[in-house]
This record gives structure tokens, sequence and C-alpha cells, in this order.
């Protein structure tokens, strides 16, 4: 299995809030689209309580602030963004992923990685980053190109980059363009959702690279219950789709941005292709 090199998460809690805790509070609520009726009821506070928060007329408790965020489903990172602005100090550790009081998380990401084989999984972050991934994910990447990662012109391996680069694996994905909009549109939803600033420039770099005719939803994907993944090289044919399983009650944030992404085979002949391949690894 192999791990991303300098595993340790670098993306430490910020230290200064240059926005407001009301405009942090309005924002989150807008991006849930929920109105301040709804945000109090959920929450358990008044409607006149939220409006008085996000006016800056009230002054939240470190007690409200976590109630609030924890209905709005804020990320653990911005969590503390809300704490700073408020004049608290951050209460949700950033640690990395060799950091001894992570060994239970990293155990279960590598036992689920393992126990997902033969197929392939890969542990990632919120910016898409591989952290970890299992021997089938590395097969299948080459296959793609011994020196795919190389192409990307990144030392970070990347999903999204993957993807969307031109030099990425588009060349071999069969059905990018019934695809490609679907995949955008989920990674923008992504990235609104947690609101990192690293998710979005990443998307900006990714979109210079895009046709406005592949970016178009077509009727053939558009009911499907699944996203299908068809990729073809050198002959071989491969049918997959996507299942994500996060950390639901994580209290760090690296763990709460951790993500397990886990391919499937579309068809039997790509079940039994991966399970021939990993047959065949462990001959060697």
């Amino acid at each position: 299995m192999k791990e991303q090199v300098g595993s340790r998460n670098t993306q430490q809690p910020s230290v200064v809030s240059a926005v407001s805790f009301p405009e942090l509070m309005k924002s989150w609520r807008k991006k849930r689209r929920m109105s301040q009726l709804e945000l109090g009821l959920e929450a358990g506070v008044s409607q006149r309580h939220v409006s008085f928060l996000e006016s800056g007329r009230a002054k939240p408790s470190r007690t409200m602030i976590l109630q609030l965020s924890e209905t709005l489903s804020v990320p653990l990172r911005e969590r503390n963004d809300w704490l700073l602005a408020a004049g608290f100090a951050p209460i949700f550790a950033a640690r990395p992923l060799d950091d001894p009081q992570m060994t239970q998380v990293m155990t279960a990401v590598r036992l689920m990685l393992r126990n997902h084989e033969p197929f392939p999984a890969v542990a990632i972050d919120r910016a898409w980053n591989i952290r970890l991934a299992n021997q089938p994910f590395e097969q299948l990447s080459a296959l793609l190109g011994e020196d795919l990662w190389t192409r990307l012109g990144s030392s970070q391996r990347n999903l999204m980059r993957l993807l969307f680069h031109p030099q990425g694996i588009k060349p071999y994905v069969t059905n990018w363009t019934a695809i490609a909009h679907l995949l955008w549109q989920r990674a923008r939803r992504e990235a609104d959702a947690v609101g990192g600033q690293e998710m979005k420039t990443m998307l900006i770099e990714l979109e210079s690279f895009q046709h406005a005719e592949l970016l178009v939803a077509t009727e053939e994907t558009a009911l499907l219950p699944i996203l299908p993944l068809a990729l073809e090289k050198d002959g071989l044919h491969l049918s997959l789709f996507t299942v994500i399983a996060t950390f639901g009650t994580a209290q760090d944030i690296t763990a709460d941005e951790l993500r397990i992404e886990s391919l499937f085979p579309a068809d039997e002949a790509t079940e039994r292709l991966f399970r021939t391949w990993t047959v065949e690894s462990r001959r060697q």
C-alpha cells in the first residue's frame, strides 16, 4: 500500500480570521440554503437571536458557535475560523497522519483500502490529494502509463488533476463527453460545500483546460443512479463506478477531511480483470 511521501498535514488551523463572525455565519447559512427561521428551528434558538447574531447586535458564546456550526455542517477547519472571528481560541487540531493520536484512524483507513482489494481505492484529503492508495489503484495507474503522475507536473498526486488535466486519464475515458459535466459539477459542489481556498484554486487551474462542449450534461447520464467511468487502454476495456466514504464522527480536522474513494467494477469482465491482476501480482 503506497502512502503519500511527506504525509504530514501542512494545513494547520487558522491563526487570524480576516472575516467577521456575522459574515461567516450568514455566508454559511446561505451556502446551506437555509432561512434564519429554518436555522433557528434546527439549532433550537429563536429567529430573532439568529438575526441579531448575523447583524452583530448580539455576541455568540462558544457553545452557541459550536451549536450553529454543527447545524450548518460546517467543516471542523472552518469552525475554528468561526471561533477565532468571535474572539475564542480554536479547539480543533489538525494532526499529521503519522501523529500517534491518528493511529486508530490510519489503521481504519488502511483496513478499508486493503479490504476493498482486488479493486482500486484511495484515501484523499479535502483538496483531493491522494494520501494513501491500495495496490490495485497503483496497478491501474501503471496501466495508464508509468509516467502518468510525472506528466501532470506536480509532486503531489491529486485525483482531480488526474481526471481533468489533459495529460491525465481523459484520453483513455471513452465516455468522457457524457460524464465530463457531471464530474465537474461534483468537483464544484464539493469545493462549495467545504469552502476551502486550495480546492477553489485547483478548480481555477483545471478550468482553463476544459472545453465548453464537454461541460454540458447529456440525457444519457443525467438519469443514471451512478456515474459510470469507462476506460480503454491498449485493447483493455474497464467499466467502473465510485463510492465515497467519510468519517462521520471525526473530532480532528485531518480525520474530518479524509475520504475513501472506492472504485467498483460495473460489469463482470472488469471484475474478472482485477481479480486476475491480483492473483498474478501475488505469484510474483
